[in-house]
């Protein structure tokens, strides 16, 4: 069985994937709704994972254009 902390490795690492690819901003609720399944184990995330997700649920709330691709390209669709 999974321990806890692969669990949220793993779900960081899909959060990442996705932020990288920009689909925060195609499909927004299912990231901020992703992020919630995160963020409910908040008393034992890192602080650098705390301000992830803290970040990529600001960019959605925001509506931020801004690419969160690694090249760091501004998506203008």
């Amino acid at each position: 069985m999974q321990n806890l902390r692969d669990k949220i490795n793993q779900r960081m690492d899909i959060l990442q994937s996705w932020m990288e690819q920009d689909y925060h901003i195609k499909k927004p609720e299912a990231v901020y709704d992703h992020t919630l399944t995160i963020s409910k184990f908040w008393s034992v995330l890192s602080e650098e994972d705390k301000d992830y997700i803290q970040c990529a649920q600001d960019a959605i709330e925001t509506k931020s254009v801004i690419s969160w691709r690694p090249n760091g390209n501004i998506n203008k669709e």
